[in-house]
């Protein structure tokens, strides 16, 4: 009998386009695209987009619904709706009794938050004095008053309701009897800081109608396509969670269009440590991943500042359509505006237009723009065109992947001679002029990313996907001396990163000098929560951060619906060719290069190299550690570390020992190497541990499954 596939299908919702593909889990293959227009005005909103891309996907490409284990889409409703303040209005009811309700009576009143310019998410107030006989009785009627003035959610929040939510689902329940979504502040988030609590509540709640129309929709078409399969959520953190979640949680899913490129560049190009850059038309979203994760950072609405963390991505007016400026015979800026925004189209796509006898002229694409936007006319047709990095990158060769398609190379080189003779410079200095501006703008991005995160300039790598990629990544990374690479399929990159999403979940609390069982409890806790949502436990792995500044403990655990089987077309590479693979990675000999151990599915090697840093203006020599799978990914690469072979019954007494020899002390005391665990297929990051009591009690939970004699390997780098 042959054997059924295995197909995960992922939907990117974007402002213009929704894209799904159709990913077989056996060797990642792409089976199918789709490509539909985003139905905003739709009477099932977006929601049609997504049934529409995913049924023609199964249509074309033949697709059995029982063949379907899992459908993932990102979205960009949840930011769209803040950015526009298309969103509903919150009853606040604010609890708290002795000392503390003055000041909680404040706090917990957001009043109108302003979510962007001129735009308002507004507010209903009723504040409960908890120590009054007979509060309870009292709800019922609070609530019909928040109704009357137009609340449409209805949120509970009360001082110290992290330590006591009893007062909160209390009135939630009463709500909730009324027919009126409801939401608790300690139900967002855990964290202290009744303000920022409530408001990240309030916020949260004002997303639900629309989202949980748009849930519903989805899961209904979904469901009577006869498809069983899980529906899965992008969320912001770059990670998936099954759509119930997202019910109750909305807010996790802004910016999760962004997130989806970064899931495809770590699951699907498999970079460990690089610079991703998806480049649209207009704006080029700039994320990091550094040791094989994704940089996150507390969310922002506005000022207002949310229990939420997000990806750190960094978004740049330059892109495959920015329009250059143009004044006194010379290109003077590139962007912000797009091709698209003005009005004007690409040289490149243009058919067979005859750009010999056309002249320049100027735009103004938006009120109040300068009036010295590039524009091209053409006698021969009514259309104004426009030269942007696309047609730039064409002119100089650079283009290595076609996104969504190829360009005429006859109008390129046409535009571009009748440019020589407008302009009295060479064709190639115009395109060269183009791309060093729009390189220059993202120069200082990069470098205030590796201030931030500490990159390592040596292991640092550009990746590109979206339609545009190609336009702008080639030459910014030649230009800044790094190496680059184009995603395949890029210009369903996202679509793609929601479709091999991992199901994750970080929990947070505020713990002063945690303890090993408070570790211990907030671990198992986010554990659960992953395999609550469809996570197979053997695949969910948990990292721990101690933040020590905001005395915050952090448990972030990841899992996938299934166990990958190596299986049909995924190979396995030998011991020798894994060798060859280090060896190239680290720009040596393979005699120079040391294997350190192995795993049976991890090997670490281990090299003197040369590290450039400073954008190549210094090199020096540096020793650095690699992690490569049996599949020759490399999966973690650290310099400045070193690499142990040890028995998994002796690990611990290893750790604590190569702690003692790399414990460096400073100002601030001691401060213990960052630790990595090779254990079977598994790399165990313990690096966000402060302790050795710590970092050793999760190693032996870590580790207790595996036998005594099986070999791990300890990496420790040294912190700074």
């Amino acid at each position: 009998m042959e054997n059924k596939r295995k197909i995960k299908i992922g939907i990117d919702v974007g402002g213009t386009f929704t894209h799904a593909v159709a990913v077989d889990i056996a060797d990642y293959s792409i089976v199918g695209k789709s490509c539909v227009p985003t139905t905003h005005k739709s009477q099932e909103g977006v929601a049609r987009g997504v049934v529409d891309s995913m049924m023609t996907l199964i249509n074309d490409c033949s697709i059995s619904p029982d063949e379907v284990i899992l459908i993932a889409h990102s979205t960009t409703q949840a930011t769209n709706a803040l950015l526009e303040g298309d969103v509903a209005t919150v009853g606040v009811v604010g609890m708290a009794k002795g000392f503390e309700k003055l000041l909680a009576k404040k706090e917990c009143n957001p009043d109108n938050i302003e979510l962007s310019p001129g735009k308002f998410l507004h507010t209903k107030f009723r504040f409960i004095d908890t120590a009054k006989v007979g509060w309870i009785e009292t709800v019922p009627e609070l609530i019909d008053e928040l109704i009357a003035e137009g609340a449409q959610v209805i949120v509970a929040t009360e001082a110290f309701g992290v330590d006591d939510p009893t007062n909160e689902n209390l009135v939630a329940g009463i709500s909730i009897k009324k027919g009126i979504l409801t939401t608790t502040a300690s139900g967002i988030t855990k964290l202290y800081g009744l303000r920022v609590r409530t408001r990240t509540a309030v916020i949260n709640a004002s997303m639900m109608p629309k989202m949980l129309e748009t849930a519903d929709l989805t899961e209904k078409a979904v469901r009577e396509s006869g498809i069983k399969a899980p529906l899965m959520v992008m969320r912001s953190d770059g990670g998936i969670m099954d759509i119930n979640e997202m019910r109750k949680r909305p807010i996790l899913t802004m910016l999760s269009g962004p997130a989806a490129g970064v899931a495809a560049a770590l699951k699907y190009v498999k970079i460990s440590d690089g610079v991703f850059l998806e480049v649209g038309g207009t704006s080029t979203d700039i994320s990091v991943i550094k040791n094989g994760k994704p940089q996150v950072k507390t969310a922002q609405i506005g000022k207002n500042r949310l229990f939420v963390r997000t990806l750190d991505v960094r978004t740049l007016g330059i892109a495959g359509g920015s329009v250059p400026r143009y004044s006194n015979g010379e290109i003077t800026d590139v962007g912000p505006r797009s091709a698209h925004i003005a009005g004007l189209h690409y040289a490149s796509y243009s058919g067979n237009i005859d750009f010999s006898k056309s002249e320049i002229q100027s735009v103004t694409p938006l009120p109040g723009d300068p009036s010295d936007y590039l524009a091209i006319k053409s006698p021969d047709t009514d259309n104004l065109f426009t030269v942007t990095p696309t047609e730039a990158s064409y002119k100089l060769n650079l283009v290595t992947s076609l996104g969504h398609g190829g360009a005429n190379m006859e109008s390129i080189n046409s535009v571009f001679k009748r440019l020589e003779t407008l302009t009295n410079k060479p064709g190639d200095d115009i395109a060269t002029k183009i791309l060093t501006i729009s390189a220059e703008k993202i120069k200082p991005v990069i470098k205030q990313l590796s201030r931030e995160y500490k990159l390592d300039e040596s292991l640092i790598e550009f990746v590109g996907g979206g339609g545009g990629a190609s336009s702008i990544v080639p030459f910014t990374a030649n230009y800044l001396q790094l190496p680059h690479k184009i995603a395949d399929n890029c210009e369903v990159i996202s679509a793609i990163g929601a479709a091999l999403g991992i199901i994750r979940d970080s929990i947070e609390r505020n713990i002063i000098n945690p303890s090993e069982n408070d570790i211990l409890s907030i671990r198992q806790e986010a554990f659960e929560s992953v395999v609550k949502m469809g996570a197979n436990a053997n695949s969910v792995e948990v990292t721990i951060e101690i933040d020590n500044q905001n005395k915050k403990v952090i448990a972030t655990a990841l899992g996938s619906g299934e166990l990958r089987t190596k299986d049909l077309g995924i190979t396995t590479m030998t011991p020798v060719e894994i060798h060859r693979v280090a060896a190239k990675s680290f720009g040596k000999p393979e005699e120079q290069v040391e294997l350190m151990g192995t795993t049976g599915s991890l090997f670490a090697f281990s090299a003197e190299h040369n590290a450039k840093k400073l954008f190549g203006l210094i090199t020096e020599k540096i020793h650095g550690v690699k992690v490569i799978d049996d599949e020759g990914t490399i999966k973690l690469q650290i310099n400045g570390a070193k690499a142990s072979t040890v028995k998994a019954g002796e690990l611990k007494s290893r750790i604590s020992a190569m702690i003692a020899e790399m414990t460096s002390y400073g100002d601030a005391g001691a401060l213990i190497p960052g630790i990595y665990l090779l254990a079977g297929p598994k790399i165990i990051d313990l690096s966000g541990l402060i302790s050795e009591a710590q970092l050793l009690s999760i190693a032996e939970i870590e580790i207790k499954d595996f036998p005594s004699e099986s070999n791990c390997i300890i990496i420790a780098e040294e912190k700074k």
